[in-house]
């Protein structure tokens, strides 16, 4: 018998099995129980979360007939007649999955269409599932429009995606919207551990926590993972073989960076961080896990009862709290993101991560900056010497510009235009309210002679009658 992997055979097969997603259950089941059917729903949410399995369970509900075959509607669906059990392996007739990535056409949406007219064959109703529909084309969207608005009454249309935003409005408008939300790591942990005792597996709950944390809300992934780590461990779930699965960094790694930071060690810190690099580690989790320890850190700081005893690091994280301050956990927090985001452009992840741990040592706010020369302190630089001599050759340049910038070039004489007075002169003493003498009348005869004192013609009489 071919092994059947744990995402599927543990897939819920009723509302009640469904883990995570109670207010989408706690909907439907009222729905389903007062007969108040949609006639198009949608599910979002990321990966993993039960779209497609909320899909299956919701057409079950619909076309179950109950163990005797005179059931009706409802909102436990009993798993033994031919409609659950068809739906279950994926033969229901009256129950079409379709996958929007790969039939995303027009045509593919008009064939679709053209077949939901047609009464359902076997079940109750005739379920259409489309999933990732934020994959169709625009004509797509605007060839379902009408059907999805006002289908036949024996059609109901499902549709799933990660993509909401890429959904027209309008078609989100004629649809019922349940968005699924990730699932917490406590609800995965106990999930794990309901399946691996089902399946008779050893486990360790740190472990568990492992996977469910590496699994970042998603069920199957955690299940994934899960297949993985019994696989890699030779049938058992272990902590230490979970860790060198995922390369997750242990946690003695993280407690002796935060105590060399505490004592302001900048090479104890450096050999941590060699020690890491030489177990290949990866540093973007290194980042990721100290920022998840400094938020519980300041989780511990703000509200000490919010401290779980069953956290492996709990008695650490309690000694932290005492010996950073609030702002300290803060920064170095931030630190950390930021530290993570620019690893793709540190020269190499060694050299992002070394930066990353100095830049915590180097804006510690408790620190005190070192001196400088001069005796300043504060982090500020010394200030220049006032009167200090400077080379000769710049102070005759900046002379040289000065003079040029201060005294414009005298203009060429003009022998045909009188001498203006300079207005400039009388602004400034009119500003200064004293009293000023009338400017002298023009000489008519110094222009007359400038060209000859250059060396030019001497004007003639009637010239200088017009001048």
């Amino acid at each position: 018998m071919s092994y059947q992997v744990l995402a599927r055979k543990w897939r819920p097969r009723d509302f009640t099995t469904l883990v995570g997603q109670e207010h989408v259950v706690r909907a439907l089941t009222h729905a389903l129980e007062q007969q108040r059917l949609h006639h198009a729903y949608l599910f979002t949410g990321t990966r993993g979360v039960g779209k497609t399995t909320l899909s299956r369970i919701l057409a079950k509900a619909l076309n179950c007939v109950g163990p005797d075959g005179n059931g009706d509607i409802t909102a436990q669906p009993c798993g033994v007649c031919k409609a659950c059990t068809e739906i279950d392996s994926g033969r229901f007739v009256d129950y079409i999955e379709m996958d929007a990535a790969s039939n995303r056409g027009v045509d593919e949406m008009a064939s679709l269409l053209d077949k939901a007219v047609y009464a359902p064959t076997a079940g109750r109703f005739k379920v259409y599932m489309i999933d990732e529909v934020h994959m169709l084309t625009n004509h797509a969207f605007n060839a379902m429009l009408k059907t999805l608005e006002e289908p036949p009454a024996h059609v109901k249309f499902i549709l799933a995606t990660t993509d909401p935003q890429k959904i027209p409005v309008t078609v989100l408008s004629r649809c019922l919207q349940f968005n699924l939300k990730q699932m917490p790591p406590g609800h995965i942990v106990s999930h794990l551990d309901h399946v691996l005792g089902e399946e008779g597996i050893v486990r360790e709950a740190n472990a568990l926590r492992l996977l469910a944390q590496a699994a970042h809300g998603s069920m199957r992934d955690a299940l994934s993972l899960t297949d993985q780590a019994i696989a890699y461990s030779a049938g058992q779930v272990s902590e230490a073989a979970v860790r060198g699965m995922l390369g997750a960094i242990d946690q003695s790694y993280l407690v002796q960076l935060l105590d060399a930071l505490t004592a302001e060690d900048g090479a104890a810190m450096l050999g941590v961080a060699d020690g890491m690099a030489d177990r290949s580690l990866s540093f973007a989790g290194a980042l990721q896990d100290l920022a998840s320890l400094l938020h519980k850190i300041a989780l511990a700081q703000a509200v000490p009862a919010s401290v779980q005893e069953e956290w492996p690091e709990a008695v650490e994280v309690r000694r932290f709290a005492a010996a950073f301050d609030a702002q300290e956990v803060q920064l170095f927090y931030q630190i950390a993101n930021l530290g993570r985001s620019e690893l793709a452009l540190a020269p190499d992840e060694y050299a992002g991560f070394t930066m990353t741990l100095l830049r915590m040592l180097a804006f510690r706010p408790s620190a005190s900056p070192a001196p400088v020369a001069g005796g300043q302190g504060g982090g500020q630089l010394a200030p220049r010497a006032r009167g200090a001599a400077a080379p000769a050759g710049r102070i005759a340049a900046d002379a040289a510009a000065a003079s040029a910038a201060v005294v414009p070039a005298a203009p060429a004489l003009r022998p045909a235009a009188p001498v203006q007075p300079d207005p400039e002169p009388v602004q400034a003493q009119q500003a200064a309210s004293r009293p000023v003498a009338p400017a002298p009348a023009p000489v008519a005869t110094a222009p007359m002679a400038a060209p000859a004192a250059a060396g030019g013609a001497p004007m003639s009489p009637a010239r200088a009658a017009l001048a």
